[in-house]
């Protein structure tokens, strides 16, 4: 769908247009996807597979659908016409446009995703794609509830004020057969929501926000109102009577929603979200009083550091069989278990540390990873943690560094390895993690003997699992930095998603991806999956460790997935929000393009742009062949 083409219903001709996908990439037949715009009760966008609903984009807003974020540019508006002759949506670009022409497109994909775009310079650009998550999953929470996608971790509905649960995704009312009718009711507003599926809505385009309300309130069947308008100085109701479905939050975009709840629920949410104009005042009097304090406390810390500075003694001496540094300082600026108490940035002490570890021995060594060693240490307290020391080399100074773990400590899922905090002394910069005594994945996956003791169901939450924790970095974390953003610079969410595609395999397959094939010396086992991918063969790839009672679909899904993941150019690779979706739903998955094989521990790049200076620590090569 491009600038001035027009998307719905033509009443006088019956006309109906409607966006269909692709049957497959290189197959323009009508596939099994569908974009349409729905004219029963008030008008609204549906995503179908066949005729089942997989996602709702919502009513018409006045500039948008409610369940599609608004534009950050102002090259082009949208026009939306429902009169008794069309319901149709048009994009408009403006004369300023750089490309009056082709701005902006939206398109089906073969896989049942939608995608809007913006030409720019050169190419295209994707800014938006739905559905995303379980959320845009359409009546994925039942009546009377709604998702909010904070709680996918351990995903449960919430329940509409008044409301309480009858299951795990539905909700009636809390006190049934009280009287809602001229009885001291009121409305509750839940904001930045995707309001309720409105083909059971009633419109009224000529009222305020005022009379819908009001109007709402004399119709005892009326459960819930929003504005049917943003526009500015919008006039427009929406009311709904009977069950409210297929509704989510936003953390930035949606509506305001009220609902309809009696006299006693009512109060107390006026109780806690009500101040009278007194309270209002002292709110505010003491935000003055708090800000005075928070600008006179950085003069008074830079004072009291100072003079601290100026009479503090302490004393270096090294170690006779290292050389590191000792750093020794007052006892009482230290709690019992040597960190120093910061709620932004955790410090421990060098000389914690070094004897956490037994001043690094040998016996303490975890692993090495690619930014330097790892030692298990214990504090005095008891408490086991791990020790990432990172290599010397890594060029990071430390004021970047202490922004970066600062960030990186607030990061709270259950599938991150949690941060404890920091080490800094001259040239030294340490991690300080939470020890897991089970060790990492690949102790398992590459183990013959712990590896038989994960059946597929095992497998199958652990990929989930990872793939959570990466979404939650991608979409919730402001302070995710992805490795060639922090070493080169070069910011792409989508080189995660390789190395989830990476990982994925070795999980099923139950092999590194740097094992060479017997048959083919030169491939690793990207190389060798997609080979047998293409010959239609790829299960026989799959660890035969597993019992073989394990789901033959599902595997065969995940390796599909895999490869989609590692498809050669980025812009192929899905992102993590559609390969959560992919994982949790059976829908079609499009055929993956030629991965893109990188040999793990090996110095044979045959790419001569590849420049000394950008040789990765952990000797990751992209060796890449195009034929002529």
């Amino acid at each position: 769908m491009l600038p001035f083409m027009k998307h719905g219903l033509d009443r006088q001709t019956g006309l109906n247009r409607i966006l269909t996908s692709w049957k497959s990439k290189d197959d323009p037949g009508i596939g099994n996807y569908s974009f349409q715009i729905i004219t029963t009760g008030y008008p609204q966008a549906y995503l179908y597979m066949g005729r089942t609903i997989l996602w709702r984009a919502g009513s018409w807003t006045g500039i948008r659908w409610s369940g599609i974020p608004k534009m950050s540019s102002n090259d082009y508006n949208i026009s939306f016409v429902n009169n008794q002759e069309e319901t149709t949506i048009m994009f408009r670009t403006f004369p300023n446009s750089t490309d009056p022409n082709g701005s902006i497109k939206m398109v089906v994909d073969e896989s049942g995703i939608v995608h809007r775009s913006l030409w720019q310079e050169t190419t295209w650009v994707e800014y938006w794609s739905a559905p995303q998550g379980l959320c845009d999953k359409y009546l994925n929470c039942g009546p009377n509830s709604y998702c909010d996608p904070h709680n996918l971790v351990t995903f449960e509905c919430k329940c509409f004020p008044g409301f309480k649960p009858k299951s795990s995704r539905d909700c009636i009312r809390e006190k049934q057969g009280v009287s809602m009718c001229n009885n001291g009711e009121g409305f509750v507003k839940l904001a930045h929501m995707k309001v309720p599926d409105t083909s059971i809505a009633h419109a009224d385009m000529n009222l305020s926000m005022k009379e819908c309300e009001q109007k709402c309130l004399r119709n005892c069947s009326c459960i819930a109102y929003a504005s049917a308008n943003e526009s500015e100085g919008g006039i427009g109701c929406l009311t709904w009577q009977g069950d409210l479905v297929d509704t989510r939050t936003y953390p930035d975009v949606g509506q305001d929603l009220y609902i309809r709840v009696d006299a006693v629920v009512l109060a107390q949410y006026a109780k806690k979200n009500g101040l009278t104009q007194k309270k209002r005042m002292l709110t505010i009097l003491g935000v003055l009083v708090a800000i005075m304090f928070l600008l006179a406390v950085p003069v008074v810390y830079c004072l009291v550091m100072k003079k601290k500075k100026e009479n503090r003694h302490s004393t270096y001496s090294y170690s006779a069989d290292s050389t590191l540094l000792y750093f020794e300082d007052s006892p009482s600026r230290r709690d019992l278990d040597g960190t120093r108490r910061n709620s932004y940035l955790p410090l421990f002490d060098l000389r914690t540390i070094i004897a956490a570890t037994d001043n690094f021995s040998i016996a303490n060594k975890l692993g090495q990873g690619g930014f330097g060693p790892v030692y298990k240490g214990l504090l005095q307290n008891g408490l086991e943690i791990a020790v990432k020391r990172l290599s010397k080399c890594s060029g990071q100074g430390i004021e970047q560094f202490k922004t970066e773990v600062a960030l990186i400590a607030k990061l709270q899922h259950r599938n991150l390895v949690r941060i404890l905090g920091c080490c800094i002394h001259k040239e030294e910069k340490m991690l300080i993690y939470e020890y897991l005594p089970n060790k990492s994945l690949d102790s398992f996956i590459f183990d013959e003997t712990k590896r038989s003791c994960l059946d597929w169901g095992k497998r199958f939450e652990i990929i989930c699992g990872i793939a959570r924790g990466i979404l939650y970095l991608h979409q919730d974390s402001s302070g995710y930095m992805s490795p060639e953003y922090a070493m080169q610079g070069l910011f792409s969410i989508k080189s995660d998603v390789y190395s989830f595609g990476v990982l994925l395999l070795e999980i099923v397959i139950g092999k590194k991806n740097s094992t060479h094939h017997h048959d083919d010396p030169s491939s690793n086992l990207i190389g060798h999956v997609w080979d047998l991918w293409r010959e239609d063969n790829s299960m026989k790839i799959v660890d035969p460790l597993l019992d073989e009672t394990y789901p033959a679909n599902e595997i065969s899904r995940c390796i599909q997935i895999g490869l989609l993941c590692v498809q050669e150019h980025a812009t192929d690779r899905p992102t993590m929000p559609t390969v959560v979706f992919m994982l949790g739903n059976d829908t079609h998955l499009p055929s993956p393009k030629r991965p893109s094989f990188i040999l793990m521990g090996t110095n044979n790049s045959t790419d001569k742009s590849t420049s000394a200076a950008f040789n990765s620590i952990n000797e990751i090569t992209l060796s890449q062949i195009d034929g002529r």
